[in-house]
């Protein structure tokens, strides 16, 4: 990468290209030379990137603090306009995170080291090589706890860090077929399909599935069928059908109580008299319809309306008889009713979560949706 090169690359905010570069290049003297480099308005690297700071992410952080590293005297460098890049990230609103880092002098960066600069203002690299060290233990089940753990923007930045390396370091451990190990390479591709695709460099340059192919790893089958898949299908395909296809146990093991959940939701969006009647016997304490006297006992014929004694029924009669009716089927079982019961709650908890693209949230709301469902 040259300097020019490096520019183009904070220019177009393509923060990955320039965290594999650091990562991947032991040339120090290449690196200090870049971080160095001016474009023609006077502006640094680092000044670049301050102005394009204003929201957080591990990427950016993980660029400033490579960049402060390289070129510590760059905090109080000056652009043609006579501005630092404190200057240039407070006039731009960036991030708390990048204002702090940007606040040290080049004295203060210098007696941190890249060890200590990563600790305080930017840990993203540690939490790579807690990923990296779980897989080449074959700790997977730790790899799902991992994931659980941490965000969204975290975990793609982890799987994208040095050209997709934490899946490729799947690849070499595959050999023997578990649900976890299988599990987490779809989690992995799902989250970021271009790792399909990329070649990583510090493993001649192989893909996923060349690596899981080759006689030094001989992944399981499994696996190899995992990442025969296309960037473009993982994309376009629900994670739900892409577990059923390829792991179903482990599909109906986390999907088998929610889809009792989603199946009673697609039947409710056309029976919501069901729906009164399903309220009714999981909650019966309700008020009579008429005076408001609590408690109060449904109808006999319809279950949906409520009323405390034979008097008050009768004088509701002559409007009720017109929308009363027999249930379209009959009525639920105590254990589906416990069933549904306990689905409900469980639909609640789901919805109320953050939805993560892997998780549960998807398959409800892929009932929710028009289109056939899973």
């Amino acid at each position: 990468m040259t300097g020019n090169h490096l520019h183009d690359k904070l220019n177009n905010n393509d923060l990955s290209a320039v965290l594999n570069f650091f990562a991947s290049t032991q040339n120090v003297p290449l690196k200090v030379k870049l971080a160095k480099g001016v474009d023609d308005h006077g502006r640094t690297p680092l000044a670049l990137l301050s102005a394009q700071a204003n929201i957080h992410s591990h990427a950016l952080t993980s660029t400033a603090v490579n960049l402060v590293h390289y070129n510590p005297e760059g905090l109080t460098s000056k652009d043609e306009h006579n501005n630092t890049p404190l200057i240039i990230a407070r006039e731009s609103r960036a991030c708390a995170k990048i204002i702090s880092l940007l606040s040290l002098t080049p004295q203060a960066a210098r007696s941190l080291r890249l060890e200590g600069l990563r600790s305080e203002y930017a840990p993203f690299l540690n939490f790579w090589n807690e990923l990296i060290g779980l897989i080449a233990k074959r700790k997977f089940e730790d790899c799902h706890t991992f994931f659980d753990r941490h965000d969204d923007d975290l975990v793609l930045e982890v799987l994208r860090y040095r050209w997709s390396g934490a899946a490729h370091q799947v690849s070499c451990v595959s050999q023997n077929f578990s649900d976890s190990l299988v599990f987490l390479a779809l989690r992995m591709v799902y989250r970021h399909p271009p790792s399909l695709i990329d070649g990583n460099p510090h493993l001649g340059s192989k893909t996923l599935l060349q690596l899981a192919k080759n006689s030094m790893f001989n992944g399981c089958k499994e696996i190899k069928s995992v990442f025969s898949l296309s960037s473009n299908k993982v994309t376009h395909t629900p994670f739900p059908t892409l577990l059923h296809d390829y792991l179903p146990a482990k599909y109906h093991e986390i999907y088998g109580s929610y889809n009792t959940v989603c199946q009673f939701i697609k039947h409710m969006k056309y029976d919501k008299a069901e729906l009164v009647e399903l309220e009714a016997v999981l909650k019966p304490a309700r008020r009579c319809d008429v005076c408001g006297t609590f408690p109060s006992k449904p109808c006999a014929r319809c279950k949906c309306t409520f009323y405390c004694s034979t008097k008050c029924q009768t004088v509701a009669w002559k409007k009720h008889k017109k929308t009363c009716k027999a249930p379209t089927r009959p009525p639920a079982t105590q254990a589906e009713l416990r069933s549904l019961h306990k689905g409900i709650a469980l639909l609640n908890m789901c919805i109320q979560r953050s939805g993560a693209g892997d998780g549960p949230t998807s398959v409800v709301v892929g009932f929710l949706l028009p289109g056939p469902a899973y």
